[in-house]
């Protein structure tokens, strides 16, 4: 949505309705004068909320499970350090 800037004494005088604002997915960038002192934001969606809007829009498929932890593909069992590795294959 759009972004609105206010200084801090109508904010202070209009609160309810600016975060009413907010609420509705609105910025406020609230000024003190002319300078830019803060930002109201709608709070972001959780990342659950997030992959199930992604399920709605037919982009994903879920059980709503708890996922796995993520397993290295690659797994160093040389015993050297990768770094080495890499500064040995560079040479």
């Amino acid at each position: 949505m759009s972004e609105v800037r206010v200084g801090t004494r109508e904010l202070k005088n209009k609160l309810s309705e600016y975060i009413r604002r907010v609420k509705k997915g609105q910025t406020i960038i609230v000024t003190e004068r002319g300078n830019v002192v803060a930002e109201l934001v709608p709070p972001r969606q959780t990342i659950e909320e997030r992959i199930w809007g992604m399920v709605d829009a037919g982009l994903a498929d879920w059980s709503g499970e708890k996922m796995k932890p993520h397993v290295p593909r690659i797994i160093n069992n040389s015993g050297e350090q990768i770094s080495d590795l890499i500064l040995e294959d560079r040479r």
